[in-house]
């Protein structure tokens, strides 16, 4: 089967540690965890990486496209993969973080990028996932990007909501166990309304383990909310 390994990791923008100034160590534990996680991932022998983030639609991306961090105060241009070929600043924030990780591991594995539309039904996600795997197709990891609620506290950026902890803790446990069931299971009315940014990538991960078949297990690395948001980092292997 060509999917070899998956990682999940957060995306938000305060993870570039040029964007976060002073508050940088605060997220240093996180920005550890996502490193290692894509190392491990990478340890896996993929041939190429595919890169999946939630985005405002389902769009497959240029190897030689790009992200932007200006909207949020680094005037930085975030290069998914190819600098030889023209290609648009288009990435969403989850698949610019995604590259800037990759990036920074200096790795130079082909890497694509497809986003899932935040919106999107989860067995459209899911057959999403599933169309990702190909057995004509080199052996691929996928690096998963989302964050988890948004709604951990009076200073989260959705405000406090009483369920938000329990909606994180089943993502955490399904992450922990490889539960691609789990995942598929997670509601989209109520992921919309904790704010969360990973429940269309998530379950588009679910299907593209489910398509590719096999016992898997998983490892949950991180599991935090610094500033009321939820951020997991996991990884994905064969059993």
């Amino acid at each position: 089967m060509p999917l070899v390994a998956a990682a999940v990791c957060p995306h938000p923008p305060l993870i570039v540690p040029e964007l976060a100034g002073a508050a940088a160590p605060e997220l240093d534990d996180l920005r550890a965890a996502a490193d290692t996680a894509v190392a491990r991932l990478l340890a896996a022998g993929p041939e190429a990486i595919v890169l999946v983030g939630g985005g405002p639609g389902t769009v497959r991306f240029n190897a030689a496209d790009s992200g932007s961090l200006r909207g949020f105060g680094l005037d930085r241009s975030v290069r998914l993969w190819k600098i030889s070929c023209s290609g648009g600043e288009v990435l969403p924030l989850s698949l610019t973080i995604g590259a800037w990780l990759l990036n920074r591991s200096g790795t130079e594995l082909p890497r694509l990028a497809r986003s899932v539309a935040h919106d999107a039904a989860p067995a459209e996600c899911a057959a999403f996932g599933a169309s990702l795997i190909d057995d004509d197709d080199p052996r691929v990891a996928l690096l998963v990007l989302g964050d988890g609620s948004a709604c951990r506290g009076v200073k989260a950026p959705g405000y406090d909501d009483p369920r938000a902890q329990a909606y994180d803790e089943s993502v955490a446990s399904a992450l922990a166990g490889a539960d691609a069931d789990a995942l598929r299971g997670l509601d989209p009315v109520l992921s919309a309304e904790l704010r969360v940014a990973g429940r269309a990538p998530w379950q588009a991960l679910a299907g593209a383990v489910a398509a590719a078949g096999g016992d898997w297990h998983g490892e949950l690395s991180y599991h935090r909310a610094p500033y009321g948001v939820a951020y997991f980092v996991a990884n994905w292997e064969r059993s």
